[in-house]
């Protein structure tokens, strides 16, 4: 049964979001492939906590729960095993000492370098098999995407912190 459309097979919201759903079924297992890269030291939502440490710096606990889009409670339970296994820290908020923030070591920076240029390079095989005129704007429409999403680009500058 196909859907109707008011718009142009391109831009009618239920064919992209076909599109990005059939997308993101190989996006999730390159991520899952590459999370071995870590060993067992960490899950795959463990590891979506230290990138977003790793893209927006030390947090406060509340606002990296929103962030994860978990309870306050689940990211603590996170944060307490990624403590144990010295991949991030909870340290004072240098604001108000009152306040907690969580921040990542340089043992979980490095865990999600390694991490994210072992996906990097199963990506770049993939784009590479692309043809050149269907990566013509991959680019800049992945990079709206993400940012519609409020995900802060690869290489920002506080990624560069703990490059």
């Amino acid at each position: 049964m196909s859907r109707p459309s008011t718009t142009a097979a391109g831009t009618d919201v239920d064919a992209v979001t076909d599109a990005v759903l059939t997308a993101s079924r190989l996006l999730v297992a390159v991520s899952a492939r590459s999370i071995t890269a870590a060993g067992d030291l960490v899950t795959l939502p463990q590891f979506r906590l230290l990138v977003i440490l790793h893209s927006r710096g030390p947090l406060k606990h509340a606002a990296l729960a929103e962030l994860l889009g978990v309870t306050p409670s689940t990211a603590s339970r996170m944060v307490d095993r990624l403590v144990t296994a010295g991949l991030v820290a909870r340290q004072d908020n240098p604001a108000s000492r009152r306040e907690i923030v969580i921040e990542l070591t340089a043992e979980g920076a490095r865990v999600v370098r390694l991490v994210t240029n072992r996906r990097r390079r199963e990506i770049a095989k993939i784009v590479a098999k692309m043809p050149e005129h269907a990566r013509h704007g991959l680019v800049e429409v992945l990079s709206a995407f993400a940012e519609a999403g409020g995900e802060p680009p690869a290489g920002t500058a506080a990624e560069a912190v703990w490059a």
